[in-house]
């Protein structure tokens, strides 16, 4: 009888610690999901990052918006370059530039980061930095963009031109202007980079079996350069607009590669 007792009383503790348990998940946010690769979500990624497990992906690629601003004027920098190229966008709701909050959960799911922006952000990151060089002469942007990059501790440089109309030959000639104009990347955010630096990145940082985790799609730049490269990946874009044209853009360049097949 007393053993019965015991055992009964042994279940019942263990019933409510599991219950404690599933409520603590529930408060922290951190439910675990199964998560689906190889999708765009139209979501807030901090609310998507709730349900991804610690470390799951090995590396993530993000830029973030670095300061206020684009989503106002409906366009970035000048509205019109010093070469005449207009630079209209449609204008965006969700323009939230991130808190700490933001980067202590993106640590939190992934191994590995670069985070571009990371001069314009108040974090402890580390010393790791990539410089990209766009080559970009008298252009009212900056020389140059700075990522932290949490692989090494030293700063590496990438060369790609990225200049309106002017933009680098290839990954491996980034330094010299293309010739034909009609095979230039269209542009479609304020600040879209191109696929060749995102490609050099995952030439560089991520090996064969790595999983991706872009929390600001943008253009789909980063996940067009996955796909090309045979990456598995997950974005969040909470932009309904930018979402949609990324997807397109996804498309197209997958139709491309079934019509070279």
């Amino acid at each position: 009888m007393g053993d019965n007792v015991c055992r009964g009383s042994r279940k019942v503790d263990i019933e409510e610690e599991e219950i404690r348990r599933k409520s603590e998940g529930v408060e922290r946010g951190r439910m675990t999901r199964t998560v689906a690769l190889n999708k765009i979500y139209n979501q807030d990624c901090m609310d998507g990052m709730k349900g991804i497990p610690d470390k799951f992906f090995n590396l993530a690629i993000v830029d973030p918006p670095y300061f206020s601003g684009p989503e106002r004027r409906g366009f970035y920098g000048r509205r019109v370059s010093p070469i005449g190229v207009q630079r209209h966008y449609e204008k965006s709701e969700n323009w939230d530039v991130p808190t700490a909050e933001y980067f202590d959960e993106l640590i939190r799911v992934s191994k590995e980061q670069i985070v571009w922006g990371r001069n314009y952000f108040d974090y402890p990151f580390g010393p790791g930095c990539i410089v990209w060089d766009k080559v970009n002469g008298n252009s009212s942007f900056s020389d140059c963009e700075i990522a932290y990059c949490s692989m090494h501790d030293s700063v590496r440089l990438f060369r790609y031109m990225w200049n309106g109309m002017m933009q680098g030959a290839s990954m491996l000639n980034g330094a010299v202007q293309r010739g034909d104009k009609r095979l230039n990347e269209k542009r479609i955010h304020p600040t879209q980079k191109p696929i060749e630096l995102y490609k050099w990145i995952l030439y560089t940082y991520a090996k064969p079996g790595f999983k991706i985790l872009d929390t600001h799609v943008g253009s789909g730049s980063s996940i067009i350069a996955c796909i090309d490269m045979g990456f598995e990946y997950l974005g969040f874009e909470i932009a309904p607009h930018y979402h949609s044209l990324a997807e397109e853009r996804i498309k197209e360049f997958q139709a491309q590669i079934r019509m070279n097949i």
